[in-house]
C-alpha cells in the first residue's frame, strides 16, 4: 500500500492523475456542451430541458458527477501542488530565461487560466448545478420538465455575467489548447507518426467547445434564440 502511494506521490505520479483527470474532464465538456447546445435548436427550450432532466435523473450520469467531481478536486490540488513544487526547486529565476524562445505564453500560464477558470466553475455551479439538484426549479415548460431554460434566460439577462461567461471561456480555450496534448504526453499516448494528429485535434478541439460555450449566452442575451 505505501508502494502504490509513494507512486501517486512521487514527480511521474502527480503528472499521471493530472492527465487522466484531464482526459476524464476533457470528455466531459463534450457531453456538457452537446446538452447545452440544444437550445440552438429554438424551441423555447423544450429539447433543452429534456436533456437537463435527463442529465439530472439518469443514474449513471449522477454516479459520474461523483467521479467528476472526484477527478476536478485531484486535479485541482495536483496542479497547485506541482506550482508549488516546480516554485520551490527554482527559487531563484535564471539570470537569463527567454520563456517565449521554448514555449507558448499560455503553457506558462497554466496556473492563472485554471485559477480563473475555477473562479468561473463557482459561479457557474451556482447559477445552475445548484438549483437544479438541490434547491429546485420553481417552474416548468409544456412537457411538465423543470425548466432549466427559463433559468438560463434569466441569467444571461446580465451583461457583467454574460462577460464573465465569455471571458471564462477564453481562458477555458487556451488551457485545453496546453491540456489536451500535454494530457496525451503525460499518458504515453504520444507517437511521432501520430503526435500532429493528436495536436491539430487538440487545437480544433479547444475552439469549438469554447465558441460553443461561449455562444450560448451570447445568444440569449441577444435574443437570437427564444
Amino acid at each position: 500500500m505505501s508502494g502504490f502511494g509513494n507512486a501517486f506521490s512521487s514527480s511521474i505520479g502527480k503528472k499521471f492523475i493530472m492527465g487522466i483527470t484531464g482526459l476524464f474532464l476533457i470528455l466531459f465538456l463534450i457531453v456538457h456542451c452537446g446538452i447545452n447546445a440544444l437550445i440552438f435548436i429554438n424551441d423555447g427550450g423544450l429539447t433543452f430541458n429534456v436533456g437537463a432532466h435527463f442529465m439530472a435523473t439518469n443514474w449513471i450520469i449522477r454516479a459520474g458527477e461523483i467521479v467528476l467531481f472526484i477527478g476536478l478536486l485531484a486535479h485541482i490540488f495536483q496542479a497547485l501542488r506541482l506550482t508549488l513544487e516546480n516554485q520551490k526547486a527554482r527559487p531563484v529565476k535564471y539570470a537569463v530565461n527567454d520563456g517565449k524562445a521554448n514555449s507558448k505564453w499560455y503553457s506558462r500560464s497554466m496556473g492563472l487560466l485554471g485559477t480563473l477558470l475555477l473562479i468561473f466553475l463557482v459561479v457557474h455551479l451556482k447559477d445552475f448545478w445548484v438549483v437544479s439538484r438541490f434547491t429546485g426549479i420553481p417552474t416548468v415548460d409544456s412537457n411538465g420538465h423543470e425548466d432549466l431554460y427559463a433559468v438560463m434566460k434569466e441569467k444571461f439577462q446580465d451583461p457583467v455575467r454574460v462577460a464573465v461567461y465569455i471571458l471564462a471561456m477564453f481562458s477555458l480555450c487556451y488551457h485545453l489548447l496546453h491540456g489536451f496534448a500535454s494530457a496525451f504526453q503525460t499518458m504515453g499516448w504520444n507517437h511521432s507518426k501520430y503526435n500532429g494528429i493528436i495536436k491539430g485535434a487538440g487545437v480544433w478541439y479547444s475552439i469549438i467547445i469554447s465558441i460553443l460555450f461561449a455562444a450560448m449566452p451570447i445568444a440569449v442575451y441577444f435574443g437570437l434564440i427564444q
